[in-house]
């Protein structure tokens, strides 16, 4: 006696394949979480120089914070800049960092230059016009709001008024990245990717529509370092 297979249609086959791999959780892109784990060495970086004790005395000031720990700057004659940054807003009624959302910078120059040049940038972002520059979809740097570069060392006692206050280390020094003219857009995908859903800054850190739990160690890193 014989036994009979019985096999599927290759259509319903195919039907059942593509139903079972819609129940499985699709593979997040990794580069929001890679940003998050590099922003918090950068602003350990800016904590713990000695150099920074303008930076210390005033990141209670901001109202947000904006990280990228890998703006790269390259060309010869004609060249340009660009990076990944995040943003962490205080919440003042609760007194809380909330975040991250993120945002691509990117900036286009004219001028005798060459080679390749890697800073990592943390801004203060010190008043209400900065803080709703960078909750629109995108905006300039030194148009939209004005930029100055913060105190180091010897100037740490400066006063410095500025919609944006911002510090730039490249291989251990502070300067040579020129932020004016500079667009910041909102990394409508990353959020995505991130929260899961589809999120705008001002759902993540103003309606606080969407949270992690895996910026935790982030915040409150920046929660002790702006603790007056």
């Amino acid at each position: 006696m014989s036994l009979r297979r019985n096999k599927l249609p290759l259509g319903a086959a195919l039907g059942i394949a593509g139903a079972l791999a819609a129940t499985l959780p699709l593979r997040a892109d990794p580069k929001p979480d890679e940003l998050v784990a590099s922003s918090q060495k950068t602003l350990e970086h800016f904590v713990q120089d000695p150099d920074l004790s303008w930076f210390r005395d005033h990141v209670h000031d901001a109202k947000a914070v904006l990280i990228a720990p890998k703006v790269v700057k390259a060309g010869f004659i004609l060249g340009g800049s660009g990076g990944h940054g995040l943003l962490l807003y205080l919440d003042p009624d609760k007194d809380i960092w909330v975040g991250p959302a993120f945002y691509s910078l990117a900036t286009a120059s004219v001028g005798f230059q060459a080679g390749v040049e890697v800073s990592e940038l943390v801004t203060l972002v010190m008043t209400e016009k900065g803080l709703n520059a960078l909750l629109s979809s995108s905006f300039k740097i030194g148009g939209d709001a004005s930029v100055a570069v913060g105190p180091v060392g010897a100037g740490a006692h400066t006063n410095v008024v500025a919609d944006l206050i911002t510090f730039a280390r490249s291989k251990g020094l502070y300067g040579g990245l020129n932020l004016d003219g500079t667009v910041v857009k909102v990394a409508g995908d990353w959020n995505g990717d991130y929260y899961g859903r589809a999120a705008s800054p001002t759902d993540i850190l103003i309606r606080q529509k969407v949270t992690t739990h895996r910026a935790d160690s982030l915040r409150r890193q920046l929660a002790s370092a702006s603790r007056p």
